[in-house]
């Protein structure tokens, strides 16, 4: 047990001293940019989706 609290204290103590966190504009920013990412990547998977099934349906003539 006192090695679980052991992990635990050091834990907290990593957390609070040894972590570099980002600043408010910072986090916002890298937020934009992984939407953005997140947005251009989905498009794309639409047009390649779209792509594919134009082409099915003109193989097997379906609708």
């Amino acid at each position: 047990m006192a090695k679980v609290l052991d992990f635990f204290k050091e834990s907290y103590q990593e957390v609070t001293e040894k972590v570099t966190w980002p600043t408010w504009s910072q986090l916002q920013n890298h937020a934009v940019i992984v939407l953005v990412a997140s947005l251009i990547i989905a498009l794309l998977v639409l047009l390649m989706d779209k792509a594919s099934s134009n082409v099915l349906e003109l193989l097997y003539g379906t609708k």
